[in-house]
């Protein structure tokens, strides 16, 4: 008898994210910010990118029924980023061009949140896990780094006490593992999730493009 059982959904988003989600991390304007060499009109046009994907994003998660571990909210982000850019830009941000690689993850959630609503909640594993883990570092290192005395912008990385923060994790992860997927769906969802970190990749690389010299 075959006891060999397949790996759980976040096992395999893991394992097969991992290399990819490294090299975001070290691509584009993400190196000078882990650095704490980011100047805050860097950083802004970075919260400017993540505001216009989680505006689609979370929009179209609104749209459907999720297992309430994956979408809960808590998780909400949109407001958060607004409050963060109105505290450092005050209004000059709402108009800002977007790069081309933002405008391409923009297209590509809303045409996923018509045609494949399953496949969104890889980008939500992929930006709100992301939140919920480095964010909590990132969150430290703005501060430091633009002199912020308070809260105001870091809003976004603030999901809460850390207990909160880490049953948020937690109940995250069950609530992907419990998704109903055949083997061709899990392949798909994992490929899905690739796809956003090389968008993100392309993005972060592109807003460095944009830093003058």
């Amino acid at each position: 008898m075959n006891t060999t059982s397949r790996p759980s959904l976040t096992a395999r988003l893991k394992e097969e994210t991992r290399d990819l989600h490294a090299l975001a991390e070290r691509s584009g304007v993400m190196p000078d910010l882990l650095r704490g060499r980011a100047s805050l009109s860097v950083y802004c046009a970075l919260l400017r990118h993540l505001h216009a994907i989680y505006a689609v994003l979370e929009a179209a998660l609104d749209q459907h029924a999720w297992d309430p571990r994956l979408w809960r909210p808590e998780l909400r982000r949109l407001r958060a980023l607004e409050q963060d850019l109105e505290a450092l830009q005050a209004g000059e941000w709402r108009d800002a061009a977007l790069t081309p690689a933002c405008r391409v993850y923009v297209l590509r959630l809303t045409t996923l949140a018509k045609a494949d609503p399953t496949a969104l909640a890889a980008h939500a594993y992929l930006r709100y896990l992301g939140d919920l883990h480095g964010g909590q570092m990132l969150a430290r290192l703005v501060r430091q780094q633009f002199g912020l005395t308070d809260a105001a912008g870091t809003a976004f990385y603030d999901f809460g006490p850390a207990e909160q923060v880490q049953a948020l994790r937690q109940d995250f992860r069950a609530g992907l593992d419990a998704l109903v997927l055949t083997p061709p769906q899990v392949d798909a969802f994992v490929a899905e999730a690739c796809e956003g970190f090389r968008l993100h990749q392309r993005m972060f690389e592109e807003l460095q493009a944009d830093v003058p010299a």
